[in-house]
C-alpha cells in the first residue's frame, strides 16, 4: 500500500510535469519494491520511494 507521503509527492510531480506540457503515460504502484512509478514520454521515468524521496531512473 502506498504511503501518504508518496501520494502527495506523486501529485506534485504530476502537476509539475503537466505544467511543462509533458504527458503522463503511466502511474503505477510496484508491489515488489513499494515504489510509485511515473512514466512520461520515452525519456522521463521517475520512482517515488515510500519515504517520499524520488529519483529519475
Amino acid at each position: 500500500m502506498q504511503t501518504t507521503v508518496q501520494a502527495i509527492r506523486c501529485f506534485e510531480l504530476c502537476c509539475d510535469l503537466t505544467s511543462k506540457y509533458r504527458s503522463i503515460d503511466l502511474v503505477r504502484f510496484d508491489r515488489r519494491t513499494g515504489n510509485v512509478v511515473i512514466l512520461s514520454g520515452e525519456e522521463i521515468n521517475i520512482e517515488i520511494k515510500p519515504n517520499g524521496r524520488w529519483d529519475f531512473v
